[in-house]
């Protein structure tokens, strides 16, 4: 009986790494450099820095591996027109769908669609006086494209990728029309819980 409990336990600690070696889960947190593109009579400023937080999901096979994650980003960027300075700021969740190829047990380099959804923002207008805050649409989803590449030390994953759009993420806030596309780069740090 004794025996039997031993090969148990052994057999439980061999699936345990095997499913390690297959599937990854874990919480990712990074940031991002991001700006506005914005349509005539606009032109693009400052970029902006921010952030994302979530987690991630990583299924490992023979030499490629799918990475699912879902993450709430905090973003935006400032552009101008010939009277006012634009700020805005953009609450998302984030759904990310990589595609990867390993390179060696180390490096990766990786490209997917991401999927997002505006929860809040909001663009607040200056022209040295007058401060105006408009409210932009939250209700829709928008498409873009990532790609990148990573670096798998142990347990860390560190993801250094470029995002860029693929419909408009504000079609017009108030009475202006924009087209204001969201390019950013994130660099993020994951951990592989199991």
């Amino acid at each position: 009986m004794k025996k039997v409990w031993i090969i148990l336990f052994l057999s439980g600690i061999g699936l345990t790494q095997l499913n390690a070696q297959i599937l990854s889960v874990g919480p990712k947190i990074g940031v991002s450099q991001g700006n506005v593109q914005v349509s005539e009579g606009f032109k693009g400023d400052d970029s902006q820095m921010g952030y994302h937080v979530g987690i991630f999901a990583r299924v490992n096979l023979a030499a490629v591996y799918l990475q699912p994650e879902i993450l709430y980003t905090n973003t935006g960027g400032s552009f101008k027109d010939n009277t006012f300075s634009y700020d805005s700021e953009f609450d998302r969740l984030d759904v990310p769908f990589m595609l990867g190829v390993k390179l060696g047990n180390i490096f990766r380099i990786q490209a997917g669609p991401i999927a997002s959804y505006m929860l809040n923002g909001d663009i607040t207008a200056r022209d040295g006086n007058t401060v105006l805050k408009y409210a932009p649409p939250s209700d829709d989803f928008t498409f873009g494209y990532q790609a990148g590449v990573g670096v798998d030390i142990g347990n860390l994953l560190l993801d250094l990728k470029y995002e860029g759009p693929l419909t408009n993420s504000v079609n017009k806030f108030g009475e202006i029309p924009t087209d204001q596309r969201q390019n950013q780069i994130m660099l993020s740090v994951g951990f592989n819980l199991f």
